[in-house]
C-alpha cells in the first residue's frame, strides 16, 4: 500500500514537472535567446554552459545553465570559485536564477525535477557520501530545494545532506509548490555564494 502511494506521488510529481517544463521552455526560449546574445556580447565563450553533475542513484548527467562566469573559469564547486570569475551579467543571472532556465531541458529529459537536492559535481565526494548514507541519492536533483530556500549551500556538506534528508522524509506536492513559490516570489534559494577573495 505504502509503495503504491509512493509510486503515485512520484508519478504526480513527474507529470507536474514535465507539463510545466514543456510550457515553460516554450515560453522562455525567446528569453534564453536574448540572454544568450547578451552573454556572448559581454564575454567570449558559449552562452549555454554544461557541466557533469551527479543525479539520481549516483548516475552522472550533463546539467545545462546560462554561462555566468568567464570562459575557462576553474571547474570547481561554486563556493570554491572566486567572484572575479563571475561576469557582471552573470551575477544578476545567478541572483535571479535566470541562469538555470536551460535546466528545463534537464527536467524534460527526466534528469532533474523542479524541487529536490541541488546536483553536485562528481568531485564533491564528501557530499555524495553524506547523501548516500541518508538515502538522498534516490531523489532526482532539483533546480531549487528545501536547503536552498533555507540558505544552506554546498560549503557545509553534512548540514546540506541532513536538510536534503529532511526534505526526503516529508516531501509532498504541496510542499514542493511552497518551495517553488518561495524561490520565485521571495527570491530565496539564489544559489551558492562565491568567494570574495
Amino acid at each position: 500500500m505504502q509503495r503504491t502511494l509512493l509510486k503515485r506521488k512520484n508519478e504526480l510529481k513527474r507529470l507536474f514537472d514535465l507539463g510545466v517544463a514543456v510550457i515553460g521552455l516554450i515560453i522562455c526560449i525567446p528569453i534564453i535567446a536574448v540572454l544568450g546574445v547578451l552573454i556572448r556580447w559581454e564575454s567570449q565563450g558559449p552562452a549555454i554552459f554544461s557541466q557533469v553533475r551527479v543525479g539520481r542513484n549516483g548516475r552522472v548527467f550533463r546539467c545545462y545553465k546560462l554561462r555566468t562566469m568567464v570562459e575557462n573559469a576553474p571547474n570547481v564547486p561554486t563556493h570554491h570559485a572566486n567572484h572575479i570569475h563571475v561576469t557582471r551579467l552573470g551575477s544578476m543571472l545567478r541572483r535571479s536564477k535566470l541562469d538555470e532556465l536551460p535546466q528545463l531541458w534537464n527536467i524534460i529529459r527526466g534528469e532533474m525535477s523542479f524541487v529536490g537536492p541541488r546536483p553536485c559535481l562528481p568531485s564533491q565526494k564528501e557530499l555524495i557520501i553524506e547523501r548516500q548514507r541518508r538515502g538522498v541519492l534516490s531523489l532526482l536533483p532539483g533546480i531549487t530545494g528545501l536547503s536552498q530556500v533555507n540558505g544552506i549551500d554546498m560549503s557545509d556538506p553534512v548540514l546540506l545532506a541532513e536538510t536534503d534528508a529532511k526534505y526526503l522524509s516529508q516531501a509532498s506536492f504541496l510542499g514542493d509548490l511552497r518551495i517553488i513559490l518561495q524561490t520565485v516570489f521571495l527570491r530565496k534559494g539564489s544559489g551558492d555564494r562565491v568567494r570574495n577573495i
